[in-house]
């Protein structure tokens, strides 16, 4: 009843989306999403303030850490 919460791995679109992580050059605030690969159009999924963030993000993707690709 009050055991550890699962993480439920959702699914994307791997053949027409990529995994992207956002970074300001100005404040460095990252913000983590999936980029299309066919029109260039980024949609946002969550913001990053630590690596604990950006772990939870893989993690909920079941995306590994050489398929994330950083964007200035």
């Amino acid at each position: 009843m009050f055991g550890k919460k699962k993480v439920q791995t959702e699914t994307y679109d791997k053949e027409n989306v990529r995994p992207v992580i956002r970074a300001s050059i100005c404040n460095g605030e990252q913000v983590a999403g999936f980029k299309n690969v066919h029109t260039g159009k980024f949609e946002e999924i969550m913001l990053i303030g630590d690596e604990r963030d950006k772990e939870v993000f893989m993690s909920r993707y079941g995306i590994s850490a050489d398929e994330v690709t950083k964007e200035y």
